[in-house]
């Protein structure tokens, strides 16, 4: 089996990705994901690849370039991709409970609804580049006590993508998430 990536214009061998997982349960307040993990892919894209050509490209629409929001919140009618374009920065994901992790430039987070996620702190060049399968509207959930069960429900209905949105429709993204985990 080859293994470079060529869809979406990414060509990179295998060995050169490193992809970690995370994985937290709903701490009453952020649901996180009941079946997909976030996908950390570290060192997947260089400063001359564009990456809303890229996400286009893979049917991830909606593009946007700015900053992670520095509060915990989580998208519960769509997953979401969010590759650092420039900088680097300490993001919180998964709530209150969950992890910090270092993001720096060529770096991407998959998502899925569900996941929370806060702007720690940032390099002041630090600048993501969010999209969303099939350009998909998203809300922005906070966690609050009143908006659970309506959200809960939505985070079930959020589809697997079509594709993986740096690697396309044989991206390692679905070696994560399949539907029969959900």
């Amino acid at each position: 089996m080859d293994n470079t990536y060529k869809e979406g214009r990414i060509i990179k061998h295998a060995d050169d990705i490193t992809i970690e997982t995370l994985k937290y349960e709903d701490d009453g307040s952020i649901p996180n994901h009941p079946s997909y993990p976030l996908l950390l892919y570290k060192n997947v894209m260089t400063s001359e690849e564009d990456p809303k050509d890229i996400l286009a490209e893979n049917n991830w629409l909606g593009a946007w370039r700015g900053r992670v929001a520095p509060y915990h919140h989580y998208h519960s009618n769509s997953h979401e991709v969010l590759v650092v374009a420039g900088g680097s920065a300490k993001l919180q994901l998964g709530g209150e409970q969950g992890g910090q992790v270092r993001i720096e430039q060529g770096d991407a987070i998959i998502l899925p609804a569900g996941f929370g996620h806060k702007l720690l702190e940032g390099s002041a060049d630090f600048t993501v580049i969010g999209a969303y399968p099939n350009g998909q509207s998203y809300d922005f959930c906070y966690g609050k006590a009143d908006e659970r069960p309506e959200k809960l429900e939505n985070i079930k209905k959020v589809p697997l993508p079509y594709n993986d949105p740096l690697f396309g429709k044989n991206g390692p993204l679905f070696s994560y998430w399949t539907d029969e985990k959900c």
